[in-house]
C-alpha cells in the first residue's frame, strides 16, 4: 500500500475510535526519515491504548504492520512506526506540550474530519390484532406515505 493511502486509512481508523484533532503532516519535502506523520489526540490513556491497538489490528488485515512502537507503557504518547508513515497518538495535554505541529510547521497539513454517515430511518407502526380474546402486538414495518404538491402518493403507488 502506498504511504499516502496508508496515512489516510490510519486516520480513518483513528476516527472510528473517536480520536480527536486528526492531522496528516506531509514531510516528504522536509526529510527522508518518513513520508507522513499522522497525529491525533485522545482524552484518556485508555483511549490512547484503544486507538493504538485498533490501528495495529486493522492494518494487519491489509498486510501492514508497525515496524516499531513506543510509549505503550505510559500511554501519554504512543508512536507506531510504519516506516513511511509514523503515527503519533497523544493525550491532549501531552500533544500541546510536545507541539509536533510546531516543530514541523513547514509540512503540508491535512486536517482529517469525520464525515457524518447517512442515517436510515425506518418507520414502524405497532399493529394490534385480537385473537381469542388475547391481544397481540406486531412491530411490522409500515410504509409511510409521502405528500407531493399535486397529490398524495404512497410508496406502493409509486412503484
Amino acid at each position: 500500500m502506498k504511504s499516502t493511502a496508508l496515512a489516510k486509512k490510519i486516520s480513518q481508523l483513528i476516527l472510528e475510535k473517536k480520536g480527536e484533532d486528526v492531522k496528516i503532516l506531509d514531510i516528504r519535502k522536509l526529510t527522508n526519515i518518513s513520508d507522513y506523520f499522522v497525529i491525533a489526540s485522545a482524552s484518556s490513556d485508555t483511549q490512547v491504548k484503544a486507538i493504538a491497538d485498533f490501528i495495529s489490528k486493522e492494518t494487519k488485515k491489509i498486510d501492514e504492520r508497525p515496524w516499531h512502537n513506543e510509549g505503550m507503557t505510559n500511554m501519554n504518547w504512543v508512536l507506531l512506526d510504519f516506516v513511511d508513515v509514523v503515527v503519533h497518538i497523544f493525550l491532549t495535554e501531552s500533544r500541546k506540550f510536545y507541539n509536533l505541529e510546531g516543530l514541523w510547521a513547514d509540512a503540508d497539513v491535512t486536517e482529517v474530519i469525520d464525515e457524518p454517515k447517512p442515517v436510515k430511518k425506518t418507520i414502524k407502526k405497532a399493529v394490534t390484532e385480537e385473537t381469542d380474546g388475547e391481544e397481540k402486538t406486531s412491530d411490522k414495518p409500515v410504509k409511510a406515505k409521502r405528500k407531493t404538491k399535486k397529490s398524495e402518493v404512497s410508496d406502493e403507488d409509486a412503484e
